[in-house]
């Protein structure tokens, strides 16, 4: 694709204003399976399609990952999105590594991204906390590393820390502190670029602000699909070249524990699933090319080998404007990860409009 520009919706050739530079680009021209690219702020770049990895430890059969990560590797994928949260990151690691000695991919060619989580904020466990991870995957670096989540919590063993009475520990939060470590990580080589997740426009602000700010943030991982479009937090992450990585981009589970259940199942939309008619796919292809095509990065979660190959079929077709718009029209500006239990917090993110 055009090096340095933003997909966006028009069938025709059009410009595109990013940071007041200028591009032109053709939608349905510069997006394809083998080369699916944009650009991070930094010089570096992320496939506009990943794979999450997410499962929940409890229920998930060991080997699920590692077996999966290398199936999406054979389909195309060459991002995959992980947590130390999520006690998989040796699976994925190992999967990744089988697949680079088989000479399917090379280490350049995958995008790992990572995830600093609230019990690491101090900066003095920031670094030990991406080491866990690379030791995890047994790899040199990662792609992106992101503070998961804009509240800490007690440091310690426990990544859900909480007093005898049940409720959560909160620990002082410094966003700045933690991100001046992450920056420090990136210096050091272990790290190539440096995002957040779950932030508002207050603490990107803060960030952004910071005296003597050394890195941005390339990319904010946040909700995103048609019933949660994001407009507003799109746009001003547009204006500063954050990338805006989609999660729950085809809706959600119906786990009632932390999905709010208040929204509809968005894979049953009648816009979605009319549109997909036209073109022979399903509501949750369509729901992943509309975010794709208007520049935001998609990270599908599944451990479903027929869903992780239908997922990654999304670039052999093209949405219109007016399908654009009414899947835009879509918007209910409900979460499906609301996040209640730490409504508390300090720092929760979502008090705030965007």
């Amino acid at each position: 694709m055009v090096q340095g520009s933003w997909p966006t919706y028009g069938l025709a050739l059009r410009e595109v204003r990013c940071s007041s530079i200028v591009h032109i680009l053709d939608t349905n021209m510069n997006l394809t399976a083998e080369s699916h690219r944009i650009p991070l702020s930094d010089g570096n770049s992320i496939p506009l399609l990943g794979l999450g990895t997410y499962g929940d430890p409890r229920t998930t059969p060991k080997g699920t990952a590692r077996d999966c990560v290398k199936l999406a590797i054979d389909v195309g994928y060459r991002h995959f999105d992980g947590a130390l949260v999520y006690f998989n990151e040796h699976e994925v690691g190992q999967a990744i590594r089988e697949k680079i000695a088989d000479g399917t991919v090379r280490r350049e060619d995958i995008f790992y991204c990572g995830k600093l989580w609230n019990t690491f904020h101090p900066p003095e466990l920031v670094r030990p906390a991406l080491e866990r991870t690379l030791k995890a995957l047994k790899l040199d670096y990662v792609d992106l590393y992101i503070i998961e989540l804009p509240m800490a919590f007690k440091p310690g063993n426990a990544f859900y820390p909480k007093d005898q009475d049940g409720n959560y520990i909160y620990h002082h939060t410094d966003l700045c502190a933690t991100w001046e470590a992450l920056e420090a990580c990136k210096d050091a080589g272990l790290v190539k670029s440096l995002g957040v997740s779950n932030f508002n426009r207050r603490q990107l602000e803060l960030l952004l602000n910071k005296p003597g700010l050394k890195h941005k943030p390339v990319s904010n991982q946040v909700e995103c699909h048609p019933y949660f479009t994001q407009p507003k937090l799109l746009e001003y992450c547009r204006q500063h070249d954050i990338v805006i990585v989609g999660y729950c981009p085809i809706g959600s589970s119906r786990d009632a524990s932390w999905v709010n259940l208040k929204c509809p199942p968005l894979l049953d939309d009648e816009v979605l699933v009319s549109i997909g008619k036209k073109y022979n796919k399903s509501s949750a292809q369509v729901a992943l090319r509309f975010n794709i095509q208007r520049g935001v990065v998609v990270i599908p979660k599944s451990f479903n080998p027929e869903r992780i190959k239908h997922n990654f079929q999304i670039f052999d077709f093209s949405l219109t404007e007016e399908e654009m718009k009414a899947i835009e029209a879509l918007n209910k500006n409900i979460r499906f990860v609301e996040l209640l239990m730490w409504s508390d917090h300090p720092e929760y993110p979502f008090h705030d409009e965007y």
